[in-house]
C-alpha cells in the first residue's frame, strides 16, 4: 500500500472513530488529496516556506487533563468556553438564548447534530483549495467550536473562547472558529490563544465569521501561544448587506508566526473594521497580511495596523485594501505604523490599494522608524525615566487596538503580556 493510500485509510478511520458524519470524512479525505497539489502560500517580503506547519503525524484523537491549568478568575458579564488541545473542558450558554435558538457547541457536535448549517457555512469563506495549509485545515481539523445567532437576536453578554494548546503532547492543534451571524442579529466574540508545556508543535488557527444581512460581529483575540509554537493563522469574514464586523488583534504569540486577515465585503453598505497590533521580541520572525476587499456598492473597509518591534525580532505588515469594479461609492483607508526599538530589529509596512473602480474614496498611510523623540523629550523633561517614558508612548500608540476590546478581564490581560514584553524587550538596547 502507497504511503498516500495509508493516509487516507488512516484518516477514514480516525473520522469513523471520532463519529463523523460522512461528509465531513469526505472533506477530510479531499483535503488531504489537495495538499499534494497546492503550493504553501507566500506572503510579499517574508519567507517561512520551510518553517515547520504541517506536522507529519497521523490525525489521533488525545484527551487533555484539566488539572494542568491554572485557575481562571470568572466574569459573570461573559459567557465562557475552554477547550485544552482537543478536550473540552467547559461550555455553558444560558438558558434564555438556548431558548431563543442560538446554538453553542464543539466544530464536530455540530458536523453531528446541526448538520444543515455546519454543511452550510463550514469552509465556505475560507477554501480548502487555497493553498496547502488550508487543504490541510481541512483534512487535519481536530479541535473547534461552533456559534450560531438566529434572526434578530442579540447577544448581550461576550462569549469568551479560551483556546489553549497542550504542548505536554507530541500533537498540532489545527482548530477552527465558526460564527455564524444570521440576519439582524449581534454578537461579541473574544478567543483567547494560549498553550501550556514545551514540546514543539504546530498550530494551524482559522476562523470564519458569516455576518449575514444587516448583522453585527465584533471579534477580539489575544494571542499568547508560547515559543516552541510555529502558527499559521487565517481569519476571514464574509460581509452581507448592512452588515458591520469588527475585528480588533492583539498578536503577542512568542514564537514564529504567520497569517492572513480577510474582510469580503459582498453585500451593499457593509462595513469592516480590521485593527491589529503586533509586539515581537527575541529572533522572533511575524508576518501578516490585512485584506479588506470592497464588492458591494457603498461599503467601507478600514485597516489599522500597528507594531513594535524589539530586540532581533522581524516584522512585516502587508495592508490590501482592493475595490472590485462595480463597488461604486465605496470607501477603503487604512494605516500601517511600525515602531522599531533596536538597531537589530526588521519590520516593513506596505500599505497595497488595488482599485478598479472610479467612483470612490481611498487612501493609505505607512511609517516606520523609532519613537518620536519629541514625545520622549517631553516626558523625560517632567521626570519620567526613559524605559517608563517609552512604554508610555508605546501604549498611546497601540491604545486604538487596547480599546475596542470589549471585555476588562482581556483588556488587563493584553496590557499585562504587553508590558512584560516591552520590559524584556527594551533591556536589550
Amino acid at each position: 500500500m502507497t504511503d498516500e493510500k495509508q493516509r487516507r485509510v488512516q484518516l477514514a478511520a480516525a473520522s469513523r472513530q471520532n463519529s463523523e458524519p460522512d461528509t465531513l470524512r469526505q472533506r477530510r479525505l479531499r483535503g488531504l488529496e489537495l495538499m499534494g497539489q497546492l503550493p504553501r502560500p507566500r506572503m510579499q517580503r517574508f519567507r517561512f516556506q520551510d518553517w515547520p506547519l504541517i506536522a507529519d503525524r497521523p490525525l489521533n484523537w488525545c484527551q487533555s487533563s484539566a488539572t494542568n491549568l491554572a485557575s481562571t478568575r470568572l466574569d459573570e458579564a461573559v459567557i465562557r468556553v475552554t477547550q485544552l488541545g482537543q478536550t473540552t473542558v467547559s461550555m455553558s450558554l444560558p438558558q434564555p438564548l438556548r431558548d431563543q435558538g442560538v446554538i453553542l457547541t464543539d466544530i464536530f457536535t455540530a458536523a453531528r447534530d446541526h448538520a444543515d448549517l455546519f454543511d452550510k457555512y463550514f469552509m465556505s469563506a475560507i477554501r480548502a483549495d487555497e493553498n496547502k495549509l488550508t487543504a490541510y485545515h481541512q483534512a487535519y481539523l481536530n479541535a473547534g467550536l461552533f456559534l450560531y445567532v438566529p434572526k434578530n437576536v442579540v447577544v448581550e453578554q461576550p462569549i469568551m473562547a479560551e483556546l489553549i494548546q497542550d504542548n505536554t503532547q507530541d500533537e498540532p492543534l489545527v482548530s477552527h472558529i465558526l460564527v455564524v451571524a444570521d440576519q439582524g442579529s449581534r454578537v461579541k466574540f473574544i478567543q483567547h490563544l494560549t498553550s501550556i508545556g514545551d514540546h514543539t508543535n504546530p498550530a494551524n488557527m482559522m476562523v470564519e465569521l458569516i455576518a449575514r444581512d444587516g448583522s453585527e460581529i465584533d471579534f477580539s483575540s489575544l494571542d499568547e501561544l508560547g515559543p516552541t509554537t510555529h502558527t499559521y493563522f487565517k481569519r476571514r469574514a464574509d460581509i452581507g448587506r448592512d452588515a458591520h464586523v469588527e475585528w480588533a488583534v492583539g498578536v503577542m504569540n512568542a514564537g514564529d508566526t504567520v497569517g492572513d486577515m480577510d474582510a469580503e465585503l459582498l453585500g451593499t453598505g457593509g462595513y469592516a473594521n480590521s485593527k491589529v497590533i503586533a509586539v515581537t521580541t527575541g529572533k522572533q520572525r511575524v508576518g501578516i497580511n490585512n485584506r479588506v476587499t470592497n464588492r458591494g456598492k457603498h461599503t467601507t473597509g478600514l485597516i489599522n495596523q500597528r507594531g513594535v518591534i524589539l530586540e532581533q525580532s522581524e516584522l512585516i505588515f502587508n495592508g490590501i485594501g482592493q475595490i472590485i469594479h462595480g463597488a461604486h461609492g465605496a470607501q477603503a483607508d487604512q494605516q500601517n505604523r511600525v515602531l522599531i526599538m533596536s538597531p537589530q530589529a526588521r519590520g516593513d509596512a506596505n500599505p497595497i490599494l488595488l482599485i478598479d473602480e472610479n467612483d470612490v474614496q481611498a487612501g493609505h498611510a505607512a511609517s516606520v522608524g523609532p519613537v518620536d523623540p519629541q514625545q520622549m523629550y517631553y516626558l523625560m523633561s517632567r521626570g519620567i525615566p526613559r524605559p517608563q517614558a517609552q512604554r508610555m508612548v508605546i501604549r498611546g500608540f497601540l491604545g486604538a487596538v487596547l480599546a475596542a476590546i470589549p471585555s476588562q478581564d482581556v483588556r488587563d490581560k493584553m496590557i499585562d503580556v504587553l508590558e512584560r514584553k516591552l520590559t524584556d524587550g527594551l533591556q536589550y538596547q
